[in-house]
């Protein structure tokens, strides 16, 4: 491995590390040699995770965690940074997804999903900020979507969501660049993931998909860490304020 992709030394907080994106994340964080404590709201999920790290043979941490409670997202920071040390990279996962027209969509469920896609990470951000600043380093990677950038019908709080997960990423990036704390996000495509697993269950589903991305097919979860791993290593100490998307090329047509 060329050092500067290495996360040897490094210690990462990964949210919604449980299954699909926030998993492969944190197990790729960890082969490039960082230790990595996972935060969701299902514990059995995190424990797990943490055992296939453990088996890396780097440190970790299973942690339960609501990140629409400030309380719980402070503790939890506060919790990782006395077992593990430090933290060094952010990595903002955790997201519900949502899709109903206007005229439907309840107060609850728009709540809902502001809440846990953009609060949420607004929250993480704040309390981790602190001691990145004071340490004149660090790395905050917010998973967005595609949706954060193009509009789809019923998207009104989810595409929101992720709109705005985008510009708090540039506005933090400007703010903590003083500091040498970058702050990019991802943009995810079509992966398969619990979340998106209905829209492909049939070779049909599967075909229409894959119809609008124009490199034509899905990739695995692992491209997401192998980003993840850029983006957290000192290779991307001048990358800051950017959403880059892996979308085998979805977006190409309107960004």
């Amino acid at each position: 491995m060329l050092k500067e992709f290495s996360l040897k030394g490094s210690t990462a907080l990964v949210t919604g590390g449980g299954r699909g994106i926030g998993r492969a994340i944190a197990l790729t964080l960890a082969e490039a040699g960082a230790d990595v404590a996972i935060a969701a709201r299902t514990i059995s999920q995190v424990e797990e995770v943490a055992s296939e790290i453990l088996a890396l043979d780097r440190r970790s941490l299973a942690l339960k965690v609501d990140v629409t409670n400030s309380s719980n997202v402070d503790k939890m920071v506060s919790h990782t940074t006395n077992k593990l040390g430090k933290i060094d990279i952010l990595v903002n996962v955790a997201g519900i997804s949502g899709s109903a027209s206007l005229d439907s969509f309840t107060d609850d469920s728009w709540n809902n999903i502001i809440e846990t896609n953009l609060t949420g990470p607004f929250y993480c951000c704040r309390a981790v900020a602190q001691q990145m600043l004071k340490q004149r380093s660090g790395r905050i990677i917010n998973v967005s979507s595609t949706s954060g950038a193009k509009a789809t019908a019923g998207g009104s709080a989810y595409n929101a969501s992720k709109a705005g997960l985008n510009m708090l990423t540039k506005v933090l990036a400007t703010e903590f660049a003083p500091y040498n704390v970058c702050v990019n996000g991802i943009g995810p495509g079509w992966f398969e993931t619990d979340m998106t697993k209905s829209s492909l269950k049939t070779s049909e589903q599967r075909s229409q998909v894959e119809s609008i991305i124009p490199m034509g097919r899905l990739t695995d979860l692992r491209d997401l860490g192998l980003l993840a791993v850029y983006l957290g290593s000192p290779a991307s100490s001048w990358m800051t304020g950017q959403v880059i998307y892996l979308d085998g090329g979805e977006t190409a047509a309107f960004l």
